[in-house]
């Protein structure tokens, strides 16, 4: 099998392994039920992914980094000012979200028992979408645009924000009378002007 062959087929068993994890779930999920699905056995599975974890590790690879790439492309915008880069990236995650929803749901909704722990190397990889805004952040602490706060803090509570957005729209737990834009839009701006000098975090014990 040609080197193109075999891009192509590990392709085709991610993309099957992606759509049979949303449907059927972790626990049903089997390397024998990807093989019928494509028409190959179960060996040929196994000589691209050694078991269904390295598998879904994967897909959570592949998706976190089709969101840093889209994140990226964002930030490095000449002539913004910070306000407007972290509104991009805001507004490029929950774009991402409901683009993506099968990814999105692997990436960060997925908490199947008995899955083995995530590498950490890929976490490492996964932690730069988080440090990306973070670093926006820091800009904005620098020129002082932000409160003085922790950027991997900040970076964090904008995130917990976006993700709440993302996955209510995605579980179909939107109350449908609310216009969906004007939600999104006003959720980036209020958790954006939260971290203004003038909106001052109480701290409590």
């Amino acid at each position: 099998m040609g080197q193109e062959s075999k891009n192509g087929l590990q392709r085709r068993i991610l993309d099957t392994a992606r759509r049979l994890l949303i449907s059927d779930g972790y626990a049903r999920l089997s390397m024998r039920k990807i093989a019928r699905e494509i028409g190959y056995s179960a060996t040929t599975i196994y000589l691209h992914f050694k078991n269904k974890d390295q598998l879904v590790h994967a897909l959570i690879e592949e998706g976190v980094s089709r969101l840093h790439r889209r994140l990226l492309s964002r930030s490095n915008q000449n002539g913004e000012g910070v306000r407007k880069r972290l509104r991009n990236l805001c507004s490029e995650y929950v774009v991402f979200g409901l683009d993506n929803p099968e990814y999105y749901e692997i990436m960060y909704m997925l908490h199947p028992e008995n899955l083995a722990r995530y590498p950490a190397d890929k976490y490492r990889r996964a932690r730069k979408n988080l440090e990306l805004l973070a670093s926006v952040y820091q800009e904005g602490v620098d020129g002082n645009v932000f409160q003085r706060l922790d950027p991997m803090l900040a970076a964090s509570i904008i995130w917990s924000h976006m993700h709440g957005v993302v996955s209510l729209i995605l579980s179909e737990r939107f109350d449908a009378r609310l216009d969906k834009d004007r939600v999104i839009g006003e959720s980036i701006e209020r958790v954006i002007r939260g971290f203004e000098p003038e909106h001052r975090i109480r701290s409590t014990v």
